[in-house]
């Protein structure tokens, strides 16, 4: 007789999954840090430059994307355990993504002066407080905001990922669509990227779930060599 594997408890999946995405948004911003001390030009941007900029969106954007992303993500767990699994590890690896091409773009501010790189910081205490969950959660403690984490678009990216996988929760998927779409408004609205960056985040988004998904498959079904 073969014994099934118990299924983890949820509260030790969770903690897993934390762990996994806390180290891979701490590994991420090194060289996002590192981008932002170099100095970048803002760029003309055809559909930006026909949007309102909005200052409650850009104050409430982070708050905006929480809501859009945390509790429709635990929902997802709620009603699948192992979509959340999928989830937060796909996430993670999009998140070491954005770390590579954020500094490969070399895209200045949306709107504003180049701060961080005519004001250079001390890299690595700034990174420790931006990293650290407690300082993070309390306004800018960093002492510094970031303008050049691009390419691209961190909001974007999260909520489409889980729309695509809410498609397995039939019509509930119409609400995280929704969710998407309200992140893509404020996101416009705010000026928080450029356009390329919004376009960037769908179709590098899709190609990552689409890879993950793919090796999911293949480790439930490996393909049988012969003896």
């Amino acid at each position: 007789m073969t014994r099934t594997k118990k299924p983890l408890p949820f509260w030790l999946l969770l903690i897993l999954l934390l762990a996994w995405r806390y180290l891979c948004h701490s590994l991420m911003l090194i060289p996002v840090l590192w981008h932002e001390l170099k100095p970048a030009p803002h760029l003309p941007d055809l559909l930006l430059d026909h949007i309102p900029l909005v200052p409650a969106m850009a104050r409430w954007n982070y708050l905006i994307w929480i809501l859009c992303y945390i509790p429709p993500a635990i929902y997802l767990g709620i009603r699948n355990r192992d979509l959340l699994w999928r989830l937060v590890v796909t996430d993670g690896c999009l998140a070491l993504l954005r770390g590579i091409t954020i500094p490969l773009t070399g895209l200045g501010p949306v709107y504003g002066l180049d701060t961080n790189a005519l004001h250079p910081f001390a890299f690595w205490p700034t990174w420790l407080s931006i990293v650290n969950p407690l300082s993070a959660m309390v306004g800018n403690t960093a002492g510094l905001y970031l303008t050049k984490d691009l390419y691209f678009s961190g909001h974007i990216a999260t909520t489409f990922l889980l729309y695509l996988y809410s498609l397995r929760l039939g019509r509930a998927a119409w609400i995280f669509l929704g969710l998407n779409l309200l992140t893509l408004a404020t996101v416009l609205l705010s000026h928080l990227h450029y356009s390329i960056d919004i376009v960037g985040a769908y179709a590098l988004t899709y190609c990552v779930y689409r890879a993950s998904e793919a090796l999911a498959a293949r480790s439930k079904n490996p393909v049988m060599t012969p003896a």
